[in-house]
């Protein structure tokens, strides 16, 4: 494991933190497979109780190439949060290439009814040793 950050996005009084990590022990770079976890928390510091309804991540690998990753909920849940309560999850993702970056959106939907998106912060995907290369 590599040293941690943690990136930070707050939208409507809703924050998004991710902290990412390089799965070296799952990663093979001769068959071009790098492997991240990352553990996401989800605070709602407003005013107004708030479901995770979708997610929409891009994925940008580090040729440019994007991925786009859209679907109900997370880790097979919609939360529900009330002012001060918070969820956390730990997902992962692939690359083919030793960096790379995430991002996107969360929608969300409030008591009312009223849908939102909310912003993922796009964090960095950086494996130890990019500098690796097999011919």
């Amino acid at each position: 494991m590599t040293d941690r950050t943690q990136y930070v996005a707050i939208t409507r009084g809703i924050a998004v933190s991710v902290e990412p990590t390089y799965l070296e022990a799952n990663s093979s770079p001769a068959n071009s497979q790098y492997l991240w976890a990352y553990q996401v928390t989800i605070e709602n510091q407003g005013r107004e109780t708030v479901q995770l309804l979708s997610r929409h991540w891009m994925i940008t690998n580090a040729r440019g190439e994007l991925t786009e990753v859209k679907g109900p909920g997370v880790v097979g849940e919609q939360p529900v949060l009330k002012p001060g309560e918070s969820y956390a999850y730990t997902s992962g993702a692939p690359l083919n290439t030793p960096s790379g970056m995430m991002g996107g959106a969360y929608q969300m939907e409030s008591e009312s009814g009223e849908r939102f998106d909310i912003e993922i912060p796009t964090f960095s995907l950086d494996s130890p040793n990019p500098g690796v290369l097999l011919n």
